[in-house]
C-alpha cells in the first residue's frame, strides 16, 4: 500500500511473494508431494503396454520436465499478474507438455487410439489431483508460497 495524491493505492496483488531463493528451496519438497500424488494415478491409470516400471519412471520423470518451469520460471512471468491468471496458464501447461512428452517416448509403442486416449486422460486427472492436494495444502498455508 502507498500513498498517491492523498489516496490509498493497493498494489495488485502477486502471483508469487517468495523470493526466488525461497521458491529454489521449496522446489525439491513440491517436486516429491507432486510425484507420490501423480505417480499412483499413473500407475493405476496409464494403459497395460506400459510396463510398471515405465510407469513408475514416468511418475518421476514428467514431474520433473514441468515443475521447474511451473515452480520457477511461470511465478516469474506472471510476477505482476493475477494468480488466477497464473494458475490457467500453469496448469495447463503442465499436462499438455507431459502429454506431449508421453507420446514423444512411447511413440512407437502400440497403445492403440483407445490406450492413447487413456494415457492422455491419466496424465491430465494426475495434474488435476496434484493440483487439487496442492491447492488444498496451500488453503491451510502448509506450503506457504502464495
Amino acid at each position: 500500500m502507498f500513498m498517491l495524491f492523498d489516496m490509498v493505492v493497493n498494489p495488485p496483488e502477486p502471483t508469487q511473494s517468495l523470493p526466488i531463493r525461497e521458491l529454489w528451496a521449496f522446489l525439491p519438497i513440491g517436486y516429491l508431494f507432486t510425484i507420490m500424488i501423480e505417480t499412483p494415478v499413473l500407475l493405476i491409470g496409464l494403459p497395460r503396454p506400459v510396463t510398471i516400471k515405465q510407469r513408475l519412471a514416468c511418475g518421476a520423470w514428467l514431474t520433473a520436465c514441468t515443475y521447474p518451469i511451473v515452480v520457477l520460471v511461470l511465478p516469474a512471468v506472471f510476477l505482476d499478474q493475477s494468480r488466477a491468471l497464473y494458475l490457467f496458464i500453469a496448469e495447463t501447461f503442465a499436462p499438455v507438455a507431459e502429454c506431449s512428452l508421453f507420446w514423444l517416448a512411447f511413440r512407437n509403442v502400440d497403445l492403440g487410439t483407445r490406450g492413447w486416449i487413456q494415457a492422455m486422460i491419466t496424465i491430465v486427472l494426475a495434474n488435476l489431483a496434484s493440483f487439487g492436494a496442492g491447492e488444498i495444502l496451500n488453503a491451510y498455508g502448509w506450503f506457504g508460497l502464495f
